[in-house]
Order: C-alpha cells, then sequence, then structure tokens
C-alpha cells in the first residue's frame, strides 16, 4: 500500500462518528521517506477546512519553532493519531483514537521515521514500532499558552535538532 492509497483509506473511514461533522479528513502531509515524523492529537477548524495538519495556529508556531531549529518542514512528514475534527476540538475519545491508531502506525511503517516526536497526551498514546526512536512533547498550542510547556517545547525541539544533527 502507498501512502496515497492510505490517505484515501482515511478519507473514506467510518470507523468513529467524527467524520459526520467534518469537511475534510486530514491524514497527514509529508515525503514518503521523512526522517522524522510529528504527531499531534486532532486536526482543529482550519486543518478541516484545508485537509492539511498543522496549518492553524498551532500550526504557525510549530513552523516558527522548526525554522528556529533548521528543521525544514517540507522535509517531515506531519500527521495527527486522530484524523478528523473533533467537535469543538476537545480531546478525542478513546474510540475515536482506537479507530484511527492503524492508520498512524501504517503511515509510520511507510514512511520508516528515524524519530517520531508525539506532541502531546493524546498522541503520546500512539504505536510503538521497533526501530524509532520516540519523543514526547508537549502539543504546540499548549506550549503557545503556558510558559513552562513553551519552555520544554524549546527544548525539546533544540535537543531533537542536535539527535537529527548527530545521526544524519
Amino acid at each position: 500500500m502507498s501512502l496515497k492509497d492510505l490517505n484515501t483509506k482515511i478519507a473514506q473511514c467510518r470507523k468513529c462518528k467524527l467524520w459526520k461533522d467534518t469537511n475534510n479528513a486530514v491524514p497527514g502531509e509529508g515525503p514518503a521517506n521523512a526522517k522524522l515524523m510529528l504527531v499531534g492529537q486532532n486536526p482543529g477548524a482550519e486543518e478541516d477546512k484545508t485537509g492539511k495538519p498543522f496549518v492553524g495556529r498551532a500550526g504557525k508556531f510549530l513552523n516558527k519553532v522548526l525554522s528556529e531549529n533548521g528543521i525544514d518542514r517540507n522535509e517531515v512528514f506531519v500527521s495527527n493519531i486522530v484524523k478528523h475534527v473533533t467537535p469543538q476540538n476537545r480531546p478525542p475519545f478513546p474510540d475515536e483514537v482506537e479507530a484511527c491508531v492503524p492508520y498512524l502506525a501504517a503511515q509510520m511503517e511507510l514512511v520508516k521515521p528515524r524519530i517520531v516526536v508525539l506532541m502531546g497526551k493524546v498522541a503520546w498514546q500512539a504505536p510503538r514500532l521497533e526501530g524509532i526512536e520516540y519523543i514526547e512533547t508537549v502539543h504546540p498550542s499548549a506550549a503557545m499558552r503556558f510558559t513552562k510547556m513553551r519552555n520544554r517545547f524549546m527544548e525539546d525541539f533544540a535537543a531533537l535538532k542536535k539527535r537529527l544533527n548527530v545521526s544524519s
């Protein structure tokens, strides 16, 4: 299966109720051979409009942090654990996460990133595949709002920059 085939499956998914009130599935995007994968919790309103991950306020903040650390977003595969927007942007329910986890696992198997950054507690539930290094950090939207979380987020991405440069 290719990423394109998987994206089609995600767009047609009816495993949970989330698809009913959405405009677009947001499967994720990035190169099929990305060394780095970023995983958030769920798409927001802007992502639902465009079908692209992390394009709203949190995405702009994430792009800034990536850029400050010399990481080109065009070389990163960006996704979420849940592939449809949740009502009022609430955290996904366990059954919604369970329905989407196989898609995320398939993305990881197809892309084969060296490092996966899990952003936020919901993303921390992502499957762990052998041969991939996982880094848990806070979600960009939390880092935008809370100084302590912003500091951790910045430190985690500075450490990520070093890991990418050391083992490139």
